[in-house]
């Protein structure tokens, strides 16, 4: 139980990169707990889906920021992030993600807030056939996980700098639902179409989790009320692929997946259509996504398990829930 003031609403929020997929969800779970004041969302974008009560600012997190944005956060949460991959040069991910957590911290100590989360990455782990719990070793094989390792140690330097500050980080696996427009949505819609196979292995894990529980998960991190806090999300038992794909088809009725085809006669088969991205005729086909298929992401949220969080979505009912909430078509 948060503390009467708190319930009041008497608090302030401000979500870099509020615009954004998560962002969004998360913003309409503070707007919905009653406990705000005041809600600001800084992106570089309008949000396709506003919030009610949420106050929209246009900045860049690479650039300075200033304190007038939201001058007496409670809270800052910094979501905003590069991190399509494949999809930019390796630079692009540090310029972001590193440069943007310095100049968010920056802000966090201009306007003296207090909590800070972060949304970080399994990404930091690189990819893993065993479980991997948040006491792993950080093995980063990408640009973007490296990026958000250094950017994980930019905000534990601005937690110590006081004892009266709090961080939570969250390293999320593949998070999906409405506006998610990522892996889950381009897999769905190559089912739909029946062009889906599974690229030589059908077995692989892959971490993943529905972002209601995101919110969920991070509100119940913050409730713990310990100055600092790393956890992974994702379902308890990360799915298998074939588990994925098995879970789409009986939720929307599609055709199921059985055909396989080795991975690099399906690389070799898609290379034009990476070329032709690459030329500006966008498609979502390109080697990297299909080396990705192949290695499994075998992270656990040991933590959340351990400390008592229960999710409210399996991976069916999540996806069930998701195409129930979808306004045109299945799983947008």
């Amino acid at each position: 139980m948060r503390p009467e003031a708190e319930r009041l609403g008497t608090r302030s929020a401000v979500v870099f990169g509020g615009a954004g997929f998560i962002g969004g969800h998360l913003l309409a779970g503070l707007a919905a707990s009653g406990a705000y004041r005041t809600l600001v969302s800084v992106d570089l974008a309008p949000p396709v889906r506003p919030v009610a009560g949420v106050r929209y600012r246009i900045a860049d997190v690479t650039a300075p920021l200033a304190a007038d944005l939201c001058p007496d956060a409670d809270e800052v949460y910094d979501l905003a992030a590069l991190h399509r991959t494949p999809g930019h040069p390796d630079g692009a991910y540090y310029w972001t993600n590193v440069v943007g957590a310095l100049r968010i911290c920056d802000f966090a100590r201009a306007v003296a807030a207090r909590t800070l989360v972060f949304t970080s990455s399994i990404a930091v782990y690189g990819p893993s056939e065993t479980p991997l719990s948040e006491d792993a070793p950080l093995r980063p094989e990408t640009a973007y996980g490296r990026s958000k390792l250094a950017a994980e140690e930019i905000h534990r330097l601005w937690r110590r700098e006081a004892e009266c500050r709090r961080l939570v980080i969250v390293r999320p696996g593949l998070v999906y639902g409405r506006g998610e427009r990522g892996n889950f949505t381009r897999l769905a819609g190559l089912m739909r179409r029946g062009w889906f196979v599974y690229p030589g292995r059908r077995d692989a894990i892959k971490a993943c989790g529905y972002v209601e529980d995101l919110v969920a998960s991070i509100a119940f991190a913050l409730d713990r009320r310990e100055p600092e806090i790393v956890y992974n999300f994702g379902h308890p038992e990360p799915p298998t692929l074939e588990a994925v794909c098995g879970a789409i088809a009986r939720v929307a009725g599609y055709r199921p997946v059985r055909l396989a085809v080795p991975a690099p006669l399906l690389s070799a088969a898609v290379l034009p259509f990476e070329l032709a991205d690459r030329a500006g005729l966008r498609n979502p086909l390109h080697r990297g996504r299909i080396d990705k298929l192949t290695r499994s992401t075998h992270v656990v949220p040991r933590w959340l398990i351990e400390a008592g969080f229960r999710p409210r979505f399996e991976l069916e009912t999540a996806l069930a829930d998701w195409r129930r909430t979808s306004e045109h078509a299945d799983f947008e």
